[in-house]
């Protein structure tokens, strides 16, 4: 049996941090799939159907990946994917305390489904993708921060 382990996020768009996530998560894991939320209450600039394609090119070269796509409860969708555990990055100490509240709330709602929390490399604490869309709208360049084809269809997007 395998060792599943489930890295929901919105990905909006994939950053560097994210994909430390992914290569460190891999190591202790046999598969991680990493899934793009519906989430209707968030403005996102790309569409669930391009954060997947733009993930599935960011993670080609990472064996036991995949990528995919969940409306709804995570722990449902946990569940359904035969997993058991939740992967969340912690990048700032402000982050804790939402993904504690999240981490808790998941466990009263699925006693099976477990969150485990990982730091990102020291290089990628300070990322996040509403900071990579804020610079890119003013012009940044955005190497270091995204792959190329991420900074892209950021740039052809705004």
């Amino acid at each position: 049996m395998k060792n599943i382990a489930i890295y929901p996020g919105t990905f909006d768009p994939i950053t560097y941090g994210h994909l430390d996530i992914i290569k460190r998560a891999i190591k202790i894991f046999d598969k991680v799939i990493v899934a793009v939320a519906h989430n209707n209450e968030k403005d996102p600039l790309f569409s669930v159907s391009e954060r997947v394609e733009l993930l599935k090119k960011a993670t080609r070269s990472i064996k036991g990946v995949e990528i995919d796509d969940f409306h709804g409860l995570v722990v449902d969708y946990v569940k359904t994917k035969k997993s058991k555990v939740v992967i969340r990055g912690l990048r700032m100490i402000s982050d804790f305390e939402f993904e504690f509240q999240m981490a808790l709330t998941n466990r009263k709602l699925s006693k099976d489904v477990e969150t485990i929390f990982m730091m990102p490399s020291e290089a990628y604490s300070y990322l996040s993708s509403k900071l990579i869309k804020e610079a890119a709208s003013l012009g940044a360049n955005l190497k270091g921060f995204v792959p190329s084809f991420v900074e892209k269809a950021i740039k052809a997007k705004l």
